[in-house]
């Protein structure tokens, strides 16, 4: 689909991800009293109790954050080390932390997934013992979704073999480019060859949904590269694929600095070379969800989206809603539907904090009635390309003024506004987080007074 390049320069500004609304830099600045220790396990318990009542089980994220070389275009938390000694008090820190919720109530458990970072980083007998110590302390169902982020670099077969014996089924590959000048560039040098052999492991041992993360708006990335990227990967066939635009944030990552803004893709380029991977992909047979995600027919993922039970949260696109969400390990955030908090995300005032048996957190957001509001509103644009207000429930006073907000974007083509509802165009849906910022109350009450999001096209 060709998008004119006047609306890829009109809507190209910096705009969240919308994993979460209220956005991070929107949290309350101070919590209630309380919060950090007995009030987050308050919010936890109800989470649990609540949710249990309706069938619906708990999720665990858990961040590893080595890394053995950093990534120049990595957004995420990481610590740069070649340095195993640090594994195993980390791994019983996250037990401990663990334990600090378990305080909470017995849950069950519907998902866990383990990211980073680099999970493979774990020596595999590490990684046994930290698993094992998890589902050791849970009630996991017997249809609980397991997975886990891998580095091609670092996966060793033995790591999928853990993986694979203690149940876990989906696995994330982060492949990003398979350009030689294009890896030069960002620091991650992985062949064709090496991503090949863990895929089939994997295919071998029994992983029925095998994940891509791929990434358009590299630096020196063309339309040649990305097609090298593509055949690969439809000769490999993962079931689904992340194709995340590159998110250039120097100032939250001083990392990035290895390559300038001069040296990355226009925003006209960026989005061809999104439409080039994309066209390539479902002529592959892939469908595309929500924003940057594809799936074959038979993956969960697209299942999920089909039947209007799509989800997303900090873990990106889930199959269905799971709450709480227990976030173990630095920087991870937690997410009980009404309020959100967020670890410590340096690795020493963490393990501090968990061996004083404190809870490491540092940050939170107590939602109120509009955020409930909105952030329901929001989501259903991120999972259904739709939402609608007309009833009572589903109403706050600031939609009053979205349809204004959305008047612009639909003489763009971008939405169809109803006067109680908004449905996202075919090409909307390259605009997404911009349709979605019309929704966002607390962004049009105050911009940021400096540089937080990645530009949004």
């Amino acid at each position: 689909m060709l998008i004119p390049g006047n609306l890829i320069r009109k809507y190209s500004i910096p705009g969240p991800r919308y994993t979460s609304y209220p956005t991070v830099p929107y949290w309350d600045a101070v919590p209630a009293p309380g919060f950090f220790g007995p009030g987050w396990l308050d919010h936890m318990a109800s989470a649990i109790g609540a949710n249990a009542r309706k069938g619906i089980g708990a999720s665990i994220y858990v961040h590893i954050p080595f890394c053995r070389s950093i990534c120049a275009y990595c957004g995420c938390n990481t610590r740069l080390t070649r340095d195993n000694s640090q594994v195993g008090p980390y791994i019983d820190a996250l037990h401990s932390e663990l334990d600090l919720y378990c305080r909470a109530g017995t849950f069950r458990l519907s998902e866990l997934h383990i990211g980073g970072g680099s999970p493979t980083f774990l020596p595999p007998p590490e990684m046994a013992r930290l698993i094992d110590g998890i589902l050791d302390r849970v009630d996991a169902n017997t249809d609980a979704g397991l997975s886990a982020e891998a580095d091609p670099r670092t996966t060793t077969r033995e790591h999928l073999e853990v993986l694979a014996a203690r149940g876990f089924r989906r696995i994330s590959f982060g492949v990003q480019d398979l350009d030689p000048a294009v890896q030069q560039l960002i620091g991650r040098i992985q062949g064709e060859d090496l991503v090949r052999r863990v895929t089939l492991w994997a295919r071998e041992l029994g992983f029925t949904s095998i994940n891509f993360d791929l990434i358009h708006g590299l630096p020196a990335q063309t339309t040649a590269s990305i097609e090298r990227t593509m055949a690969a990967t439809r000769e490999l066939r993962p079931d689904r694929i992340a194709f995340y635009a590159n998110a250039y944030v120097p100032w939250l990552k001083p990392h990035q600095k290895k390559y300038s803004e001069k040296d990355l893709p226009s925003p006209e380029l960026r989005r061809t070379l999104y439409e080039y991977g994309r066209t390539a992909l479902e002529n592959a047979g892939y469908l595309e969800i929500g924003m940057d995600h594809f799936a074959l027919g038979h993956d969960a993922l697209w299942l999920s989206f089909q039947s209007r039970r799509l989800h997303r949260n900090f873990m990106g696109y889930t199959p269905r809603f799971v709450s709480p969400l227990i976030g173990l390990g630095v920087s991870s955030i937690g997410d009980t539907w009404n309020a959100f908090a967020q670890n410590e995300k340096v690795l020493e005032p963490y393990m501090a904090a968990v061996l004083g048996k404190k809870l490491p957190l540092v940050r939170g957001h107590e939602l109120d009635s509009e955020d409930l509001v909105l952030r329901r509103h929001i989501l259903n644009l991120m999972t259904r390309y739709e939402t609608d207000w007309s009833d009572e429930k589903a109403h706050t006073p600031y939609l009053d003024l979205v349809g204004e907000k959305l008047s612009g974007l639909s003489r763009d083509g971008l939405v169809v506004p109803g006067p109680s509802s908004c449905a996202v165009t075919e090409t909307g849906r390259a605009f997404l987080r911009n349709i979605c910022m019309a929704f966002d109350a607390r962004l049009a009450r105050k911009s940021p007074d400096r540089d937080v999001f990645s530009k949004t096209t």
